[in-house]
């Protein structure tokens, strides 16, 4: 792959719709086939060759992240985005764009298209303004867009969710289903992008999901495994 760059393919859905699943399985099958792939996830924080941009990429994601429950409601739907906006900045300056220009292909599982629909959703934020601060990123060769309906998403998770996942509006499922189903509407609008390939993933296992993936690589991309 000596001088060609490498393909950004993205992983998008509602919680529960198996992002991470598809993205991990998706990553052994390029790794397997000897393509050159690293899979970048929300706690992806190592920079090559940088013990010091990786100490800073992971203070960052403490913040973000692995802070304590009861800091994210008080803190305000502005400042999360603000935060978040700075940590997709961060791992796409640092982490992504480096892997693509070396040739290496990306699976980015949590990528920010989730985030938009999030704040589509809140009346508490302007939509134009949450798009503005992510529209510098690296823009996707690939955007899978893992569709299921939120029921299924809520079983699929046990009826276990947190309360950022029922858009803070309460802690019964039938909240959970509410929200996840709008902000499934918001992802269908984005996804009328060329970028996007809409996958119903709602009575597939993971290998037949896994296997649609390979088909819509090997006929975007040009990626084909073996």
């Amino acid at each position: 792959m000596a001088g060609k760059p490498g393909k950004l393919i993205t992983v998008a859905g509602i919680d529960g719709a198996g992002k991470s699943t598809l993205a991990a399985s998706l990553h052994s099958a390029l790794k397997d086939s000897t393509e050159h792939t690293i899979l970048v996830g929300k706690h992806t924080t190592e920079v090559p060759m940088s013990a010091d941009l990786s100490q800073y990429v992971d203070d960052v994601n403490a913040v973000v992240y692995r802070r304590k429950p009861g800091v994210g409601a008080a803190c305000g739907n502005h400042y999360w985005l603000f935060a978040l906006a700075a940590w997709y900045t961060l791992q796409d300056q640092l982490i992504i764009k480096p892997a693509l220009q070396a040739g290496v292909h990306v699976i980015l599982d949590n990528a920010h298209h989730k985030i938009l629909a999030r704040y589509a959703v809140s009346p508490d934020v302007p939509t134009d303004l949450a798009r503005q601060l992510f529209a510098h990123l690296t823009t996707p060769d690939l955007i899978l867009f893992l569709h299921i309906t939120a029921d299924e998403a809520l079983r699929r998770r046990n009826g276990d969710f947190s309360a950022l996942e029922a858009g803070r509006t309460g802690s019964t499922g039938e909240a959970f289903i509410s929200y996840q189903t709008h902000v499934t509407e918001e992802l269908r609008r984005q996804a009328t992008d060329a970028t996007w390939a809409s996958m119903d993933v709602t009575r597939k296992d993971a290998d037949a999901v896994l296997t649609e993936t390979l088909a819509l690589l090997s006929e975007c991309l040009d990626i084909r495994i073996p």
